[in-house]
């Protein structure tokens, strides 16, 4: 019998009805105000609230499952029926087997996301595995060598942001560095009515089609009036000669977003219940599409204890930003039982997403304002040195005057200059490749700045104008001595490449369709340093090995699986190539990883 073929979303354009980012169902509303729990929202959402699983042995059913999150019935591809899917409870040392069943029409995976394993249990379809068939099984199988905060979701297409994902904890064989009563799971993500085939689509088509901070008349005369006629008339020349726009922060935003935590729209919010005088855990994961979320809690301080699931020397911070991908976990210490707001807005503050931390289930806290919408500046551009910076209009430079040499992705030191010290970065100069002229390429950062020490565009000033101190990477160090302290062998420089006006993607101007693999020999130890040329965040994730991130102490580098590199900037880490077999190395915003994605081969 021919199977029927439901569309899993549709595009519905954007009518003056739908609800911006703060969307959610007017259901739920209702519910709430006659007293219903969150857990009884899931229901209202057309998911059921996930499950919390845990032993050795699991089975898990990926299929269609009805869902409403903005007053518009939808369809999402969920894990045992809801969107997030079941939460993954493993005990560090244990074998567990995961049987995934596919009910779609099409090919699905998971991926375990920050998880140790052989290269066949990855979930990467066409690299690790053929990926699940429709109607088939596949058994995951392998030993967890690891604790800490993790995550799962889809390697298929752009299942991911249909709601294929869910939460892994992986409790410690011995007791946790910080002791803590109450532990909570908080998921970030991003929901679209849109189909991500149709996202996808506006973007190529027209690069800011979905930007919420565009300039006015009146923008400009606030500019002349600061600057002076002349200044606003060359940095509007200058903008437009790289056909960007300087407010262009995110490439998908609430204009078709509505924001998630835990599966909960922010208008009736997901509650976490606490006693007065408990520590309480709390595990963020950032697992949406293309969202960066600043997350602060008003009223209590937050020590972070864990990023990426491996445990740091704690550090006490008012905010931190969560890329894609990444995990921290943080203790806060309410004193008082009243309601705490769990704020996560958005990188471009177009929308935002919110959870109540409560003594009460009466009690739900407001969220605060959202923060004003942060600007590119120069150095964002690359022009940390000065006004230095090579800026393509697709037409092939004359390199001969630069002094540039040809990279491939598998180019070791750029030059005969000894490798940088251990913890220190590179000391490399930056070499651009032939590759990185033409169309595919329209910015290349001359003078990067060191993206470690940079909290990221629009918290830059938060500590001078709020008083509130941002997370930044050079404040992590392992809670652990290095285990691998050798001098890197060799060093690999890569550049996150991109035309922004025409939507493509690449490493060193190469697309990975077109892209030879970056070989590694087992057991070496190598430095990577990824040079964004672009005037996006990026999030590079690589699979199977850990990233061991340089910020200044070689005895204690923090082990990253997600690396956040900064606009017009550069960063280093470590990798020792330990596990054998081909790995996928990407940016993790789902629409440039077409374009910006490698293969590891260790060899």
């Amino acid at each position: 019998m021919e199977k029927t073929v439901l569309p899993v979303l549709t595009d519905t354009g954007f009518s003056a009805s739908r609800r911006r980012f703060v969307s959610g169902i007017s259901t739920a509303a209702a519910l709430t105000s006659m007293g219903f729990s969150s857990a009884s929202l899931f229901a209202a959402n057309g998911s059921k609230r996930p499950e919390l699983l845990s032993g050795s042995e699991f089975a898990l059913s990926i299929g269609l499952q009805a869902v409403n999150f903005t007053g518009v019935d939808r369809l999402a591809t969920a894990v045992n029926g809801s969107v997030p899917g079941p939460t993954l409870y493993w005990q560090e040392g244990e074998a567990v087997t995961i049987k995934v069943t596919n009910t779609l029409d099409v090919t699905s995976s998971i991926h375990w996301h920050g998880i140790i394993l052989p290269t066949g249990m990855d979930g990467v379809p066409g690299l690790s595995f053929d990926g699940i068939a429709p109607g088939e099984t596949f058994t995951y199988r392998f030993k967890v060598q690891q604790s800490g905060t993790y995550w799962y979701h889809s390697h298929s297409g752009f299942q991911e942001q249909t709601g294929l994902y869910g939460a892994i904890v992986v409790l410690p064989k011995q007791a946790e560095p910080k002791a803590y009563d109450r532990d909570h799971v908080v998921m970030l993500s991003d929901w679209s009515d849109s189909a991500p085939e149709t996202i996808y689509a506006n973007l190529k088509k027209q690069a800011d089609y979905y930007a919420t901070n565009k300039r006015t008349a009146a923008d400009l005369w606030l500019e002349i009036a600061e600057k002076g006629m002349l200044q606003t008339w060359q940095d509007r020349a200058m903008w437009n000669k790289m056909r960007m726009n300087d407010r262009d922060i995110a490439d998908v935003t609430g204009r078709t977003y509505s924001y998630l935590m835990n599966g909960i729209t922010p208008d009736t919010g997901w509650l976490g219940l606490f006693k007065r005088g408990e520590k309480v855990r709390l595990r963020f994961i950032n697992g949406s599409a293309m969202s960066f979320f600043d997350v602060r809690i008003p009223g209590l301080k937050m020590t972070v204890i864990a990023a990426d699931g491996q445990a740091v020397q704690p550090v006490t911070v008012d905010e931190f930003r969560i890329a894609t991908a990444e995990t921290y976990d943080v203790v806060v210490e309410p004193g008082c039982e009243q309601a705490y707001s769990i704020f996560a807005q958005s990188i471009d503050r177009s929308g935002y997403t919110c959870g109540t931390l409560s003594a009460d289930t009466n009690r739900l806290a407001t969220p605060p304002a959202m923060d004003p919408p942060p600007i590119l500046s120069h150095r964002d551009m690359g022009m940390a040195g000065g006004m230095d910076m090579n800026m393509n209009d697709g037409a092939v430079m004359d390199h001969s005057q630069h002094g540039m040499a040809t990279m491939s992705d598998t180019n070791v030191t750029p030059e005969s200059k000894p490798l940088g010290m251990v913890g220190e970065g590179s000391n490399q100069a930056i070499v651009h490749a032939d590759s990185e002229t033409g169309f595919q390429v329209d910015m290349r950062a001359e003078t990067p700045s060191n993206g470690v020490d940079d909290p990221g565009i629009g918290l830059r000033h938060h500590q001078h104008r709020y008083g509130r101190r941002v997370l930044r990477y050079a404040d992590l160090r392992n809670a652990y001595p290095t285990i691998d302290q050798r001098q890197p062998s060799r060093e690999i420089q890569l550049h996150l490449t991109g035309n922004m006006h025409r939507y493509m993607w690449s490493i060193n101007g190469i697309p990975a369709s077109d892209a030879s693999e970056i070989e590694l020999q087992y057991g070496e130890r190598v430095r990577f340093t990824l040079v964004n040329d672009t005037m996006m965040t990026h999030p590079i994730h690589l699979h199977g090995m850990w990233s061991e991130l340089e910020t200044g102490d070689a005895n204690h580098l923090p082990r990253k699986h997600t690396v956040i590199v900064q606009p017009g900037s550069k960063i280093s880490y470590l990798v020792t190539a330990d596990a054998v077999g081909a790995w996928a190395y990407h940016c993790h915003l789902l629409y440039h990883m077409p374009g910006m994605f490698r293969t590891v081969l260790v060899n």
